[in-house]
């Protein structure tokens, strides 16, 4: 893939080398748009749109990377990295990345499951002991006034599996999305508290009841960070350790962590607009204990690339196998049964399953945005987001801080980007 040397750009952590990009010692194929089958004035138009709305102050500014068929084909950085400041957009600007925590966290445990140390129907009491026997809320209505402290629990019908955690239908969930008074007590009890470790958080949420019965209900939750405890308890290394030791550096992942407390990289962090409703997002310069991870970690977009190339690779990149492509497969394949239902705040949305740690797409006509039957994506609160489309051999990574145009903005991306679409993908060699 590699071409003639034309011209060598510093690019913060990467070096532009014609054909490639080299960053943390990855290299990084890169192609003109019509090369992969884009159409270059295609996506200079998603570019205009995007400076047009930053001059309009919808969002501060974003970094945007698009690979095809094995090269990066589109990767711009627009707007303003702190508003405040009036700091340029870099290429290499860090972002908080919420629940884009939770895939990588998911192939974490997806390689201890190839390892035999777990299977998927495997009860979590068998690891973390404290949520062996749980309680369920039989009067969790929506909006209830009910005190909840007075609500009328039940034992879980059957253990709460791995598998429940890995496709969120565990009967935990989350404080901020409704009013049920299971919710109430979800923020009541603080589970987001940095200063204390995955230990201590588990046995927090040990002690709430459930709001659904498990395996019945697709209810979003803090599940991936009882996840992340149990690869603790399993590996007997710290969530970081773990997938440091077994994703982040043998994948070259240098920019993503929980916490970045190097005051060389703390000017790179991109911060929203302040006037952005719910724009209050955390600061990753005060280290705390919680390696959160489903919901933790920051990273920049083109180490969140590699790690999606992985994937589009089938669980490999230059040389470094991380899963297998069997697992891979499976991890993206739809893993919610006909029997199971809904919850009220659906977030893969219509057309769309869930399988481990990933949103798929189960139709085409179904959905409101462009793609691919088997597509599979997710993203963060504080408005980053990723899609991988097997099908046409391309993902997708979009990285900014502005929460409340968060669902925008990745729609306006998507279908913009499948617009410039001009051919087939290539055969994967």
């Amino acid at each position: 893939m590699a071409r003639t040397l034309r011209a060598a750009v510093v690019l913060g952590i990467g070096i532009w080398l014609g054909g490639s990009l080299v960053a943390a010692g990855q290299t990084l194929p890169t192609a003109k748009p019509e090369e992969v089958g884009l159409s270059s004035s295609r996506l200079a138009r998603l570019t205009e749109v995007l400076k047009d709305n930053i001059a309009k102050g919808e969002i501060p500014g974003a970094v945007l990377l698009v690979a095809r068929n094995g090269r990066i084909a589109y990767f711009e950085s627009l707007g303003q990295l702190d508003p405040q400041a009036k700091t340029p957009m870099r290429k290499d600007a860090i972002f908080r990345i919420y629940s884009m925590s939770k895939p990588i966290t998911t192939v974490a445990a997806m390689m201890l499951f190839e390892d035999a140390a777990f299977t998927l129907a495997d009860p979590i009491g068998k690891y973390l002991p404290s949520l062996a026997k749980m309680q369920v809320a039989i009067d969790n209505k929506p909006d209830s006034e009910d005190d909840p402290s007075k609500l009328t629990l039940v034992p879980a019908a059957k253990p709460i599996s791995v598998h429940d955690l890995l496709r969120h239908t565990s009967g935990l969930t989350y404080g901020f999305f409704g009013t049920t008074p299971v919710k109430k007590l979800y923020a009541q009890a603080k589970l987001g508290d940095p200063a204390q470790t995955n230990e201590e958080f588990v046995e927090r949420i040990a002690k709430l009841p459930l709001s659904y019965q498990p395996g019945t209900i697709w209810d979003y939750s803090m599940s991936t960070d009882v996840l992340g405890r149990m690869i603790e308890v399993i590996s007997g290394k710290t969530l970081y350790a773990f997938e440091k030791e077994k994703i982040l550096d043998p994948l070259g992942m240098k920019e993503t962590s929980f916490y970045v407390t190097d005051p060389s990289r703390q000017a790179r962090i991109a911060e929203p607009l302040p006037s952005d409703r719910g724009a209050t997002l955390s600061d990753p310069r005060v280290e705390g204990k919680w390696e959160a991870g489903g919901q933790g970690m920051v990273s920049t977009a083109l180490d969140y690339a590699l790690f999606l190339q992985m994937l589009l690779n089938g669980g490999e990149l230059d040389g470094k196998r991380i899963l297998g492509p069997k697992t891979v497969a499976y991890m993206t394949t739809d893993h919610l049964s006909e029997s199971m239902q809904s919850g009220p705040y659906y977030l893969p949305g219509p057309g769309y399953g869930f399988g481990l740690g990933v949103a798929v797409r189960r139709d085409l006509g179904g959905p409101s945005v462009n793609g691919s039957v088997g597509d599979y994506n997710w993203g963060g609160a504080g408005g980053t987001g990723f899609w991988v489309d097997p099908k046409e051999r391309m993902f997708v990574v979009l990285m900014m801080q502005a929460p409340s145009q968060r669902l925008r903005y990745r729609a306006i991306v998507r279908d913009m980007v499948y617009a410039a679409i001009n051919q087939e993908a290539a055969t994967p060699r």
